[in-house]
């Protein structure tokens, strides 16, 4: 898998006074977020993690709606802690958009610089050079109603971007659209982060939003960071299951001795990567060949006995979900499923071939 992005801009190495310096640590019950974040002037940076794991938590304490109970917060040098959420300068765009229903797209779109002190004519102008960057000159007097979902929220990140901030926020920013918007309005999002100059922090929980649209991902679990990197890095060596199953591998963790690989208790997994010491390795679903009997004369050095457990659609493949010596998911054609006559209860033997898989130290 590659970076989409590209590699980074030249200002992203900026003085370390600038950009965003954050430890947020918020304690809400039994739950403490615990994460800590630093991001350069024109970088792009995705939180991502499971649901509860602690992202809209940081999104908020970042925009001050979620009070610190420890750590700090400071943005281009300056410390926000005690600042309120009305004087910082950070623009937020929301999954549901939060648009004013009673005000047109223009006047939306003012709102904010009018709030920071701008004239009327002023914040308007504004507000009109910002639907025109985003393609909705047209509708600049419609009201959020008469909007279809990509153009509102192409209103909402005109709105977040017309105050100039030196922090954007964004909530799930597409997760509200049907796929074709989605696909569109990405597009266009993209583009607009490439040239925003200031930082922009996303949160998401869809891998294809983070790896389009982030120079660097960090992955949040039960409030701690467990990963950080570029895209290309983080799909092609997970270190949770979360961050497996979110890039479509299947992964394991083992001692390592050459290319074999034994995972605990249970089976082997020979590897090309000569290793030694803790290490995961993963494959992907689709390097996994199943048969109902047993192979004879394959090349694949590894070879399991194995039970499905389930089978459902995955894009235009089957994935078969699998248990017995190895636990893994394999995708094969619908001919190829209807020819093994898998059904939960059926067994079956997958092999892998070494070539296919990955070993990295953990």
């Amino acid at each position: 898998m590659t970076d989409l992005r590209g590699s980074a801009p030249a200002h992203h190495a900026a003085a370390s006074e600038e950009g965003l310096d954050a430890h947020l640590v918020v304690e809400r019950g039994t739950f403490r977020l615990d994460v800590a974040l630093r991001v350069a002037p024109g970088e792009v940076v995705a939180l991502l993690g499971p649901n509860g794991a602690g992202k809209t938590t940081a999104l908020r304490a970042l925009a001050g709606l979620t009070p610190l109970t420890g750590g700090r917060l400071r943005l281009d040098g300056t410390a926000l802690e005690r600042t309120p959420p009305e004087s910082r300068p950070v623009g937020v765009v929301f999954q549901d958009y939060l648009l004013f229903p009673h005000l047109s797209a223009l006047d939306n779109v003012a709102f904010g610089p009018r709030c920071r002190g701008a004239s009327k004519a002023a914040a308007r102008a504004t507000a009109a050079e910002w639907l025109d960057r985003l393609g909705l000159a047209a509708h600049a007097g419609s009201r959020p109603r008469r909007l279809s979902g990509g153009q509102a929220q192409r209103v909402a990140v005109a709105r977040a971007l017309a105050t100039r901030p030196r922090l954007l926020l964004l909530d799930e920013p597409l997760a509200a659209l049907d796929a074709r918007t989605r696909l569109e309005v990405r597009a266009q999002l993209r583009r607009h982060l490439a040239e925003f100059e200031a930082v922009a922090v996303l949160v998401t929980h869809d891998p294809l939003d983070a790896m389009v649209l982030a120079d660097r991902l960090v992955v949040v679990e039960d409030g701690r960071v467990v990963q950080e990197g570029v895209p290309s890095d983080i799909a092609r060596h997970p270190r949770t299951d979360y961050i497996a199953q979110l890039v479509g591998l299947n992964l394991y963790r083992g001692e390592a001795q050459g290319h074999v690989v034994r995972l605990g208790a249970g089976p082997s997994v020979t590897t090309t990567e000569a290793l030694s010491g803790p290490v995961f390795v993963a494959f992907p679903p689709s390097s996994v060949t199943l048969y109902r009997d047993r192979p004879t004369g394959v090349s694949a050095r590894n070879l399991w006995r194995c039970e499905v457990v389930g089978v459902e659609t995955h894009g235009d493949r089957i994935r078969a979900d699998l248990t017995g010596e190895l636990p893994l998911v394999a995708d094969l054609t619908t001919v190829g499923a209807a020819e093994l006559e898998l059904h939960p209860g059926a067994t079956v033997w997958a092999t892998v071939k070494a070539t296919q898989t990955h070993a990295y130290p953990v």
